[in-house]
C-alpha cells in the first residue's frame, strides 16, 4: 500500500483522496494476481473431491464407526488422486493475515484521545509523519478513509476537520450495497458451476447467496469497518467474480465437471446381444424307479 501511495502521490498529489483509493485497490489486485494459482488449484481439489464421493461413501460404510481407519483411509485416497483439502482453503488463509494488518494499520492512522496534530505527529509503521497526515486529509466522496459509521463524533472531528455522519453514510452505504450484491452474485454462480448438493448440506448450500450479503451488509454497517477495508472488499468481490468466471470457464471447456449424482449411481446391467436365443435340451425323463435313463443306452437305442 506504501509504494502504491508513492506511485499515486506523484500523480495525483499527497493528500488526494482518490489516489489513497487507488493504492488500497491496487493492494487488492496484486495480492489476487498472486493467489490466481492458489486459486485454481482449489478448484481443481473442490471438483476431484466431488468426483471422489463414491469410493468416500464406500469408505465410510467400510469403516463404519472406526474414525481412525476412515480417517487413514481418507488421507491415502485423497493423496492417491492428488486431493488437497490445505489447498483448498489457501486462498483464504493468505487473504486473513493482509485484512487484518490493513485494518490494523487504518484505525493507527488516526488514534482514539488525540489530536489532529498529535497523530500526524506520529508514523504509522512504514508511513512516516508526512504520510499520515495527507492521509488523515485525504477524502473520498467527502468521507476520510478510516472513518466508519459507528465511529464516534469525537474522532470524526480530529480528521483536521468537522466530518458529518452523513458524509461517512454517503460514502460508506453505496460500498456496502454493491459489495453485498457482489457477494449475492459471485455465490450464486459458484453454486451453478458445482454438482448439485446431495445430504445434509443440501439445504445449506442453497441458502449460501442469501446467507452472504446479510453479513456483508451487518459488517459493513455495525463494525468498524474503515471506508477503505469496504473499498477492500468490493475490488475483492469484483475481482473473485470475474476470475471465478473465467477460470471456470476454462475448466469446464478443458475438463467438464463430473456430476456427484452421476459418479455415484451404480453402473447398469449390460444390454443383451441381439440375435437368437441358445436352445435348451429337455431333462431326460426318469424311469418309474425314479433313476434317469444313461446317455449310452440312449444313444444305442437310438
Amino acid at each position: 500500500m506504501w509504494v502504491w501511495h508513492q506511485l499515486f502521490a506523484l500523480l495525483l498529489g499527497p493528500s488526494s483522496g482518490p489516489g489513497w483509493a487507488l493504492s488500497v485497490v491496487f493492494l487488492v489486485l496484486i495480492l489476487r494476481v498472486v493467489m490466481i494459482k492458489p486459486f485454481r488449484a482449489s478448484v481443481r481439489s473442490g471438483r476431484a473431491m466431488r468426483a471422489l464421493a463414491p469410493q468416500m461413501a464406500e469408505l465410510r460404510a467400510r469403516h463404519g464407526d472406526d474414525r481412525a481407519a476412515l480417517a487413514r483411509a481418507t488421507q491415502d485416497l485423497q493423496r492417491e488422486h492428488g486431493v488437497s483439502v490445505v489447498g483448498g482453503c489457501l486462498p483464504a488463509l493468505l487473504q486473513i493475515p493482509v485484512f487484518i494488518g490493513l485494518l490494523h494499520v487504518l484505525h493507527g492512522f488516526n488514534r482514539a484521545g488525540l489530536s489532529f496534530e498529535q497523530n500526524a505527529a506520529i508514523a504509522n509503521y512504514v508511513f512516516p509523519p508526512g504520510d499520515v497526515r495527507s492521509f488523515l486529509e485525504a477524502r473520498l466522496f467527502g468521507a476520510p478513509l478510516s472513518s466508519y459509521l459507528s465511529m464516534p463524533q469525537g474522532l470524526l472531528d480530529s480528521f483536521g476537520a468537522h466530518v458529518d455522519r452523513w458524509e461517512v453514510a454517503a460514502a460508506a452505504l453505496p460500498l456496502v450495497v454493491v459489495a453485498a450484491i457482489a457477494t449475492h452474485v459471485t455465490a450464486r454462480h459458484s453454486l451453478a458451476r458445482q454438482a448439485a448438493p446431495t445430504g445434509p448440506a443440501a439445504s445449506v448450500m442453497r441458502l449460501t447467496p442469501w446467507i452472504f450479503p446479510p453479513g456483508a451488509l451487518v459488517g459493513g454497517l455495525f463494525f468498524p469497518f474503515p471506508v477503505a477495508i469496504l473499498l477492500y472488499r468490493l475490488t475483492d468481490n469484483v475481482w473473485t467474480l470475474v476470475q471465478q468466471y473465467i477460470v471456470l470457464t476454462r475448466l469446464d471447456t478443458a475438463c467438464p465437471p463430473v456430476p456427484v449424482a452421476a459418479v455415484a449411481a451404480p453402473a447398469a446391467a449390460p444390454a443383451p446381444i441381439p440375435g437368437p436365443r441358445p436352445v435348451r435340451r429337455a431333462a431326460p425323463r426318469k424311469h418309474a424307479s425314479g433313476h434317469r435313463p444313461s446317455r449310452k443306452r440312449g444313444r444305442a437305442r437310438a
